[in-house]
């Protein structure tokens, strides 16, 4: 048993449909949450930006003593992964494996669509990711930053959004998906929203679900669950000087945030 909490970071707030899933997983676990609420979006960054973005996140949520990273971020797994996977002697979690398995498994067509962010199409980390699972699957990729936007402004409904999420969909319909991978942990907020431009004739998969999964079997293997004898703890901070987390965090994540801590990485 190993009561040191797991960390979880994001570039804002969309990460927290990751920990959502993680916490329905592992209720018992303690868990520190880092929004880097400052530098958001990632998306249109260079990726060797990012990069250095998420080591140094993951550098400070090291020495917070977690017993498990998961990088809540399409953009910054594309990144970052393997470096910070080398960098530390703890498992760590990408966001970007979960996804792609879940949906190779899903597709029938061998057909799959992904809408992301603009680094992570630009990336082609979906593609390596599903072509090292199969590579006879076809991937169609869309960067969809607008929807990003609308997420982190808490703009969950509405004719514009619904307009914008088919318009970006239309082209992935074209190449004939049966799949639809959702490419940026800010989507699952609109999931519902998306599946009624699909029509119901394409298959919607959230990686937060698949994620969360691995890190109860890894939990489970490396015998580093919780013992579950004290009330769980949520500790979050983010970069930000001006704070969303009470407002569309609480959206995010389905539970009321009490306290965030602000904190300055220097980068």
């Amino acid at each position: 048993m190993d009561n040191r909490p797991i960390g979880v970071f994001d570039s804002g707030l969309g990460g927290l449909t990751v920990l959502r899933e993680i916490i329905k997983e592992v209720p018992n676990e303690n868990i520190i949450f880092f929004g880097d609420t400052a530098r958001f979006p990632y998306g249109p960054r260079q990726l060797s930006e990012v990069r250095r973005f998420a080591i140094s996140i993951a550098d400070f949520l090291y020495n917070q003593n977690v017993k498990l990273l998961v990088i809540a971020c399409n953009t910054a797994t594309a990144s970052a992964l393997p470096d910070i996977q080398a960098r530390f002697k703890i498992p760590i979690l990408g966001v970007i494996e979960p996804g792609a398995r879940s949906a190779a498994a899903a597709t029938d067509a061998k057909r799959i669509g992904v809408i992301a962010t603009r680094g992570t199409v630009e990336s082609k980390a979906y593609d390596n990711a599903i072509k090292n699972i199969d590579d006879k699957i076809k991937l169609f990729s869309m960067a969809a930053p607008l929807l990003v936007e609308y997420v982190e402004e808490g703009i969950l409904e509405g004719d514009l959004l619904n307009k914008a999420i088919c318009d970006y969909l239309k082209p992935l319909f074209k190449e004939n998906i049966d799949v639809l991978i959702l490419g940026c942990t800010h989507f699952p907020l609109i999931e519902n929203n998306i599946k009624d431009c699909c029509d119901g004739g394409v298959k919607v998969i959230s990686s937060a679900i698949e994620t969360s999964r691995d890190v109860k079997n890894i939990l489970t293997k490396f015998n580093i669950e919780n013992d579950g004898k004290s009330k769980s703890q949520r500790i979050f901070y983010e970069t930000g000087s001006i704070s969303k987390f009470f407002s569309v965090g609480r959206m995010f994540l389905g539970e009321k945030i009490k306290e965030v801590i602000k904190i300055d990485l220097g980068i």
